[in-house]
């Protein structure tokens, strides 16, 4: 396979602040990230961000970093700046990958870059994994997607869907057998020219009432192809608990 692994990377961060540079087992954060995501089949491996520090600690460990604008209202309009830095041409595909997972399975970049390259009629893809309790099913921080039969979304939301009518009127405990819910995972691949393409396209009010900005793209039309994984992702970094938790795994892996 042959695509662009680009890693965004900000130091404002409201519940753990400069978190890229965050040291982990002797190294910042980002760089473990971008270590973990060497490891999958990406040609190009870059860290996009706006800050000095960042791109000064990125270099400091021989990886490359481009310098942003400041002023992107989301991360998906980072990307667009990057793939015309990079010269990325309009087929190329491009994997997003947060800057605050240091323990992302490589092979899931690999699937989600696949997804890309094997259909040419898609513009993004992400990825999903199945949900096995009610209380995820209803959970709004759990974003779910239905697929169509080609693997592709139909919709995200916050809501607990499909909802199984009969089955939830007998209990709501327990999800019943021929559910199969399933989550999202908030990793994304871009046709280089669609992420061109994007930052054109109006918002939606669905995203607005969800708050979810992977909705403008099924609002304007285009097809978002979803790889199911069997397993869930290990989590990220959002909060100091989290930092000391993958500290502890670095510390048992050296």
């Amino acid at each position: 396979m042959s695509f662009v692994a680009l890693i965004p990377a900000r130091l404002k961060s409201t519940r753990l602040p400069n978190k890229p540079l965050a040291d982990i087992g002797g190294k910042p954060m980002v760089v473990r990230v971008i270590e973990q995501v060497l490891k999958s089949s990406a040609s190009l491996v870059c860290v996009a961000t706006d800050d000095e520090q960042i791109k000064a600690a990125v270099e400091a460990a021989g990886y490359r970093a481009i310098l942003t604008r400041d002023d992107h209202p989301s991360g998906t309009d980072r990307l667009a700046e990057m793939v015309d830095l990079l010269g990325l041409s309009d087929d190329a595909v491009v994997v997003n990958v947060q800057g605050d997972e240091p323990l992302i399975d490589p092979s899931l970049i690999d699937a989600v870059a696949a997804k890309l390259i094997e259909d040419a009629s898609l513009a993004m893809s992400t990825a999903c994994h199945s949900i096995d309790n009610a209380a995820d099913f209803a959970n709004p921080n759990v974003v779910k997607v239905v697929l169509d039969a080609k693997q592709r979304a139909m919709y995200f939301s916050r809501a607990p869907i499909p909802w199984p009518r009969d089955a939830f009127m007998r209990d709501r405990s327990v999800l019943p057998p021929e559910l199969m819910p399933l989550r999202h995972i908030g990793i994304y691949g871009y046709r280089a020219g669609f992420l061109r393409t994007y930052r054109e396209l109006s918002p939606s009010y669905i995203e607005s009432i969800e708050a979810l900005e992977q909705l403008r793209v099924l609002w304007h039309g285009y097809a978002i192809g979803v790889h199911i994984t069997a397993h869930a992702p290990v989590a990220g970094v959002d909060t100091p608990e989290d930092l000391a938790r993958v500290r502890t795994v670095f510390s048992q892996l050296s």
